[in-house]
């Protein structure tokens, strides 16, 4: 016990800044997809602790579990003669290689069909829309507890084809058997009114304990130990993996005395209820802080003269340090000098500059004034040529054997673009619409989910293709650069556009996205912009980097604590 507090207290620092984006996809689950590495990683500590018998301290007095096993065989035999349940086929000995770790005195390895009066996968039910009889499927199966809200309904007639084992009862586990990703998860089966019936579907199995605690059991198959060889002893194909019946009836458990039991149920409940004050407190810091950043990024972007700009930057500048040292702060603040880059605040400007205007002239394009002097408001289809996409038909396999890439809206995750995913050979060109878009075009994604919260766009560097959720857009090459910036500068602009009512996908209107107005500075002050913005993202990233460090050094140094509180 004083273990376990020691490491609570004296580690501190390492369990609440193990931070990471990642939510673990098994154990106590926090309700926060950016939950604390730390914390996780104590949840999993004391967890583990707890099944191997090092979380409370064993009392001499306690009855051993030899003895409560002999009680659990007696009452299972009592059961088999009622006709209760069914005589089972004898199991095989526990090998010492079958073992995981050194058990303390007092406990006894079993297989779990040992202790078990029922150990079974639900079965397919006749469903109905409603009724008051509910099925309990992968969905219902949370490690928070039973989701009775996601539950079916079995059609009331079919149920005098089920055996009264299968209802299930309190203190049932109910542990997902199918598909990567939710075998595993498991959970208790509450108090349950005298009306209320429920039955497991197929991909659930029914594990009823005799004898002993429920919940303890639910803890050893959440624990590590168990979960870190869930697929290792599931079968079948990699898209529908499965815990077989009798791999659960001969998974070997550690079983303590049932005193001892009780006494570390309630101390992982404490524990645990610990861990919940810990990721509150950092869930509260970190959404306080975010509103923080958030709002002196927003007086930057509101200045309403240069000496008010000077003013905001220099109270954001005295608590640098203390600002951004997140991921998500540090976005933020690229965004923001985005922003400032195209609003004329993080340059100086020039009179002696040549004009936007005069720049648009030579390529005929007509623009009016903007709010910054030399520089031109022009509408973003004005610009230059404008491109759609198509899919060449599937049926022709030589249409996708060639080296000219085919972008799609999975391929727009860099800036700058000259391969995909896919490719395409010139006959698709030739015989199809598909048009080839030049090298210094603008790719944008017009239509798709991502739309509802991002926009994403690129800058192609060699010739290439699009599908018909895009559009490209040729621009002069000596702005190329400056627009590419601008369109990431004005993302969430270009994301108010976006249609969502279109057959339940997101889509750009053409007529919105063209007729977009743009700031366009001098070319002089462009240079000067897209050099500035370059230098600063690459502080940005410098930061970034040294976070990503920081949180890798503190995840390391709490899986080592945890190795070594183990050992």
């Amino acid at each position: 016990m004083s273990t376990i507090q020691t490491l609570l207290t004296d580690h501190i620092d390492i369990w609440t800044a193990a931070d990471t984006a990642k939510k673990s996809g098994r154990g106590r689950s926090s309700g926060n997809a950016g939950s604390v590495y730390g914390i996780k990683k104590l949840r999993e500590l004391i967890l583990e602790l707890a099944v191997r018998g090092k979380l409370v301290p064993q009392e001499p007095n306690d009855e051993p579990a030899s003895d409560l096993l002999k009680r659990i065989q007696a009452e299972k035999a009592k059961l088999i003669a009622e006709g209760k349940i069914k005589k089972a086929k004898p199991l095989s000995p526990i090998a010492e290689e079958e073992k995981p770790f050194e058990l303390p005195d007092g406990w006894e390895w079993v297989r779990l069909g040992e202790v078990c009066s029922y150990i079974q996968r639900g079965k397919g039910p006749a469903y109905v829309n409603n009724s008051d009889f509910f099925v309990i499927s992968q969905k219902c199966v949370r490690w928070a507890g039973l989701d009775l809200s996601q539950a079916r309904f079995i059609d009331p007639e079919s149920l005098n084809k089920y055996e009264a084992i299968r209802l299930l009862c309190e203190g049932d586990i109910l542990w997902n058997s199918t598909g990567t990703g939710t075998i595993g998860r498991a959970c208790l089966v509450p108090p349950l009114d005298k009306q209320k019936i429920l039955v497991a579907d197929s991909h659930v199995t029914v594990v009823r304990p005799i004898g002993f605690w429920s919940i303890f059991l639910w803890r050893w198959i959440q624990s590590p130990s168990v979960q870190s060889q869930i697929e290792g002893v599931a079968s079948g194909t990699t898209n529908q993996i499965e815990l077989n019946t009798s791999t659960v009836i001969s998974h070997p458990f550690p079983l303590p005395p049932l005193a001892e039991q009780h006494r570390i149920v309630a101390k992982v409940d404490e524990l645990m209820a610990l861990c919940d004050q810990l990721e509150t407190q950092h869930s509260n810091a970190a959404e306080a802080h975010e509103k923080l950043v958030s709002h002196l990024l927003g007086t930057l972007t509101q200045s309403q003269s240069a000496e008010d700009f000077s003013a905001n930057w220099q109270r954001i500048a005295a608590h640098f340090d203390t600002l951004f040292t997140t991921e998500t702060s540090i976005d933020a603040l690229k965004q923001t000098l985005l922003q400032l880059a195209v609003m004329g605040k993080l340059v100086r400007q020039d009179p002696n500059d040549e004009p936007a205007s005069e720049l648009l002239k030579r390529y005929d394009i007509s623009s009016s004034a903007s709010f910054v002097a030399g520089w031109s408001k022009v509408s973003l289809g004005a610009l230059g040529d404008i491109y759609g996409g198509a899919t060449p038909s599937k049926a022709k396999p030589e249409y996708w054997v060639g080296n000219i890439p085919w972008i799609s809206p999975k391929d727009m995750k860099r800036l700058y673009i000259n391969d995909a995913e896919d490719n395409v050979s010139e006959g698709a060109i030739c015989e199809t619409t598909l048009k080839l878009i030049p090298v210094g075009s603008l790719l944008m994604v017009v239509r798709g989910m991502i739309l509802a919260h991002s926009f994403p766009v690129a800058l192609t560097t060699s010739e290439v293709t699009i599908n018909q959720d895009m559009k490209a857009l040729v621009v002069p090459g000596e702005i190329k650069e400056y627009m590419l910036l601008y369109m990431r500068a004005m993302k969430s602009s270009f994301v108010a556009l976006v249609d969502r009512s279109s057959h339940g996908t997101c889509k750009l209107i053409s007529k919105k996205l063209w007729t977009f107005m743009v700031e366009c500075p001098p070319l002089a002050e462009q240079h000067r912009i897209v050099a500035k913005v370059d230098e600063l993202m690459a502080i940005c990233d410098q930061l970034k980097f040294r976070i990503t460090e920081a949180n890798q050094l503190q995840q390391k140094l709490a899986d080592v604590v945890v190795e070594r509180a183990i050992s």
